[in-house]
């Protein structure tokens, strides 16, 4: 299978199934002497771990990271880094009744007809718990990003018909909320809005917003590398992603260009700064110095308990089929961590390639004075 490798200088390659006995990540370019530990990384894949709350899977998994190389007493060697999270909690039995049926909204079908052969337990490679290497391999790169005054926060935006109000977002709440929402009072509203959709035996989507603070300016490479380009392919490589919007999105169609543009204007000490941020924090591919602002936008759990139509592999319909097993009503709460990660995994391997873009930045790190 091609496609499991991101990036050019900070590459992944990701590894591992659903029901399989672990999943895992091989990380190449980590620059050496990095202090790394798996509580560095452990902290991130508790956020996205299942079995925390009333509105995810309750399957029950450690998700432990452990370590196999690229790290001696206590920091990167510049190797290979490879972090493996075993599975522990698998039930493959829920799945015996659907092996033979094509499951609405996943990726079954198109399967068989690519491999012909597919993983029914879970959806095998497509299936959700394949991000845990992204987020064990992101944890690493916002890190990296963290000693470059680079940080990366997300929250849910919107759940079902419920969004916050910007006027309420309170950022010390998004890691205490199950749902993810900095902001209490729709928070409240969401919560009973999934209790309705559980109790229809249903699910519900939603929207995460991601923000990159403190990047630099002159980030992102202005063709076919673009800031932008890259942030959209790796966020739309996450499953049940269906858009990415980059700063105000798709209502700038319906702006004038007097209305749309970002203005620019000088501090007291004459450095220039952007009145507004429409464009997202990126301009002609390229970050302009402003946060990064993208918008990801979450399909409804397509796992639902609720009798629906499937095809089998025969080609017979079967009226009123129900899936069993342990799925999240709600993918939202723990893809927030998950879209922090592709965010800092992009950011990264162009901050890397952007070392090669100017003379006085290859001379800053190997030139000599003259004698």
């Amino acid at each position: 299978m091609a496609g499991s490798t991101l990036g050019t200088i900070f590459r992944i390659s990701t590894w591992g199934e659903s029901h399989g006995k672990g999943i895992g990540v091989v990380i190449d370019g980590c620059p050496a002497g990095l202090p790394l530990e798996e509580a560095d990384i452990q902290k991130y894949l508790d956020l996205r771990k299942p079995g925390q709350n009333p509105y995810t899977t309750k399957r029950k998994e450690a998700d432990a990271a452990e370590i196999l190389s690229g790290v001696f007493e206590g920091k990167t060697t510049g190797t290979p880094i490879s972090i493996l999270v075993r599975n522990e909690d698998q039930r493959s039995r829920d799945y015996g009744e659907i092996r033979e049926l094509y499951r609405p909204g996943h990726a079954d079908f198109c399967f068989d007809e690519k491999y012909g052969f597919r993983d029914y337990r879970g959806g095998g490679r497509s299936s959700g718990r394949e991000t845990i290497a992204r987020v064990a391999a992101g944890a690493v790169a916002a890190k990296i990003l963290g000693t470059l005054g680079i940080s990366i926060r997300a929250y849910a935006d919107s759940i079902g018909p419920v969004h916050v109000n910007p006027d309420r977002l309170d950022f010390s709440y998004t890691y205490e909320s199950p749902l993810r929402m900095p902001d209490r009072e729709a928070e409240a509203l969401a919560m009973d809005y999934v209790k309705s959709c559980v109790k229809a035996l249903d699910s519900s989507g939603g929207s995460v917003i991601c923000q990159a603070l403190g990047l630099p300016a002159g980030l992102g490479e202005p063709v076919f590398d673009k800031l932008d380009a890259n942030l959209a392919k790796s966020l739309m490589s996450i499953g049940a992603v269906k858009a990415v919007e980059i700063g105000d999105g798709t209502v700038v169609s319906e702006r004038k260009g007097s209305e749309n543009n970002d203005w620019y204007a000088l501090n007291e000490e004459g450095v220039p700064y952007k009145t507004t941020n429409h464009a997202g924090g990126i301009l002609g591919g390229i970050s302009d110095g402003s946060p990064v602002t993208v918008r990801v936008t979450f399909k409804p759990t397509s796992s639902i308990a609720a009798p629906q139509p499937m095809l089998g592999r025969d080609g017979a319909l079967h009226e009123s089929v129900s899936i069993h097993g342990r799925h999240d009503p709600l993918i939202v709460p723990r893809a927030v961590v998950v879209v922090e990660a592709m965010t800092a995994l992009t950011i990264l391997d162009l901050l890397l390639q952007n070392l090669s873009s100017r003379m006085d930045y290859l001379q800053q790190i190997y030139g000599h004075s003259a004698s």
